[in-house]
């Protein structure tokens, strides 16, 4: 990618690679912007990652170049959207949407009026203000939105989520959709295949999906996904150590 503001047309067109950060440091987020991936998702669902920090990140990513920083909210939150599009966020990911109006409120949440709900005011987004009237104007064509399927309610529900004006991709979170079909873990089990095989196949958008192993990339891409996350920080560390030490 050449422009960060082009994330919403490669998940929608392309097959970009991305990188997951649960560890709250903007020198890992850079070190894992410089790597080459498309884009990163700053996780504040389940790592302990605040406001503050999270623009930092947004920042070091920002510097390395060329990559889209994305944030995982806690969860559908209009305010919890605002700040990390605030803080230049080029998209929004959601965790467990279950229907479609759901996802109509997520999108409604990344606009800015008429289309949305979104506040206006000048943060970093908009060079603290300087720019506000531009992105104010572009905002709303370039911010991705990207809903996570992690429920059976929600495999069932694929095809409408997908239909809904603004949904940019849909993402399978295996670990809790597992869990939520009573297999956890076991991505190789009919009932979770079956689930992944009927959003691949009802979803009017791309999906795509996490690895948190290198095999994992492997296997989620024979299973059909658009694109994936190929790594996350956490795991890449820990793989990193034990394998030289392993070596040793």
């Amino acid at each position: 990618m050449t422009d960060d503001s082009g994330i919403r047309a490669a998940l929608r067109e392309g097959r970009p690679a991305g990188a997951w950060l649960s560890v709250p440091s903007p020198q890992v987020a850079e070190q894992v912007a410089l790597t080459g991936v498309d884009f990163v998702v700053v996780d504040t669902e389940h790592a302990p990652t605040d406001t503050e920090t999270v623009e930092s990140m947004i920042r070091a990513v920002d510097a390395a170049g060329g990559v889209a920083p994305l944030v995982r909210v806690a969860e559908d939150d209009l305010v919890r959207v605002k700040y990390a599009l605030d803080a230049g966020a080029r998209g929004i990911v959601v965790p467990n949407v279950d229907t479609a109006a759901e996802a109509e409120s997520v999108v409604d949440m990344t606009r800015f009026p008429p289309e949305g709900s979104r506040g206006v005011a000048g943060t970093r987004a908009s060079a603290y203000g300087r720019d506000l009237d531009d992105y104010v104007a572009t905002a709303n064509d370039r911010v991705a939105a990207v809903l996570q399927v992690e429920s059976g309610r929600a495999v069932d529900n694929a095809a409408a989520i997908s239909r809904v004006d603004g949904v940019d991709t849909l993402f399978v979170g295996p670990a809790d959709l597992s869990a939520s079909l009573g297999v956890f873990g076991a991505y190789e089990s009919d009932r979770f295949v079956a689930a992944v095989e009927q959003v691949l196949a009802e979803s009017e958008v791309p999906v795509g999906t996490l690895a948190t192993a290198p095999d994992e990339v492997d296997y989620w891409e024979e299973l059909g996904f658009d694109y994936q996350i190929v790594a996350t920080d956490a795991d890449a560390l820990a793989r990193g150590v034990a394998a030289s030490l392993d070596r040793y």
